[in-house]
């Protein structure tokens, strides 16, 4: 590696540590002016805003904005290079555009690596602990408001309830049928079910059993009867953002389940697996149209490359959302939701890398 690599690379991610930190601190202080009543009110424990939530609070947001001052601080460092003629000075001394990027490139391998090992490993146990904050001091109890529940738990079993309340743990109208060979073998209703979390079972009262062999029938009928089935008080008290809380691993084991559960919210899941895999590309991309933008000396100087970059930047974060929005109230598929920018972006950047002054 060359002084000027370790020069460029320096310059790089210098400037990305300082922009991240600098916008992470007026993120905290919005943040904690907005929730300041909310912990005040709640009586919120000064080492829980600091350590549980704030301290998780910085890894996620920093992930967040990631992808978005690399690009910024791409065009800024390389605007000020260009501005003082040294980019014009290293390919005169004969070194190739090709491999002036080639620096920018191990820079942004570097912090694309940061942002999966962030995403898949680090950011979740985070988010787990930060997430149980907000429940407790911020938004307050979770009530469950779906009503008519359909879900296969298993293979050829199906559980429907009425409603299910999330303070006291119990279904209304509950019923589970099982099938064979697309044959009901099984009905089981009651018109109440409370979970017991000591023997982690529900607690059916006034259930009926009807057990079907063919042309045969036999009704079971009872007043109490403790029942294990494949779905606990945790599977209806989820909420979509708990899905950052879930490592690569319980993601996709969360996937194949919620798969064969048959819910709607599939493609939230989806969505969220593809996105974890795509933005860490995005720091090659974002690298590839930051450098062809600024590497050319312009008379707006920095300033003109950095509203350029910011207007880029808005409109990537734009098409992200929208794709996404595609994806989780559309049918357009996650794996294309998540790829999207990148293709579009990648296009953009390939043009503006073949007509950057070399």
């Amino acid at each position: 590696m060359k002084i000027l690599d370790k020069y460029i690379i320096r310059k790089f991610l210098s400037t990305f540590v300082f922009s991240i930190i600098l916008i992470i601190s007026i993120a905290i202080i919005i943040d904690l002016t907005e929730k300041m009543d909310n912990f005040i009110e709640k009586q919120a424990p000064l080492n829980a805003i600091i350590f549980a939530y704030y301290m998780n609070f910085i890894p996620y947001y920093t992930n967040l904005f990631m992808f978005l001052f690399i690009f910024i601080s791409v065009v800024f460092f390389t605007s000020k290079m260009a501005g003082r003629l040294e980019i014009i000075a290293m390919i005169s001394s004969g070194i190739s555009f090709n491999r002036l990027m080639f620096p920018y490139f191990i820079s942004a391998l570097l912090l694309g690596i940061l942002s999966f090992v962030l995403s898949n490993f680090i950011i979740p146990p985070a988010n787990a602990v930060r997430l149980k904050f907000e429940n407790t001091y911020i938004n307050g109890t979770y009530y469950h408001s779906g009503r008519n529940i359909h879900k296969q738990i298993s293979p050829g079993v199906f559980l429907y309830v009425e409603n299910f309340n999330t303070l006291n743990n119990s279904a209304n109208q509950f019923s589970l049928e099982k099938y064979s060979k697309k044959e009901m073998v099984s009905k089981l209703m009651a018109p109440r079910a409370i979970w017991d979390s000591t023997k982690n079972k529900w607690h059916l009262t006034q259930y009926y059993i009807r057990n079907i062999n063919g042309d045969k029938q036999r009704i079971i009928e009872g007043r109490n009867l403790d029942t294990a089935v494949n779905i606990t008080p945790k599977d209806f008290k989820r909420r979509d953002a708990e899905k950052s809380t879930m490592n690569y691993r319980e993601l996709n084991e969360y996937i194949s389940e919620i798969k064969l559960r048959g819910e709607s919210n599939l493609n939230t899941y989806l969505l969220e697996k593809n996105q974890r895999w795509a933005f860490p590309f995005s720091t090659f991309i974002l690298t590839l149209i930051g450098v062809s933008l600024a590497s050319k000396k312009t008379r707006g100087g920095t300033g003109m490359n950095i509203g350029i970059g910011i207007l880029i930047s808005f409109a990537y974060i734009f098409l992200m959302r929208m794709s996404a929005q595609f994806s989780i109230k559309g049918n357009l598929s996650p794996v294309l939701s998540a790829w999207i920018p990148n293709l579009i972006f990648l296009i953009l950047g390939g043009f503006l890398y073949r007509i950057a002054p070399k």
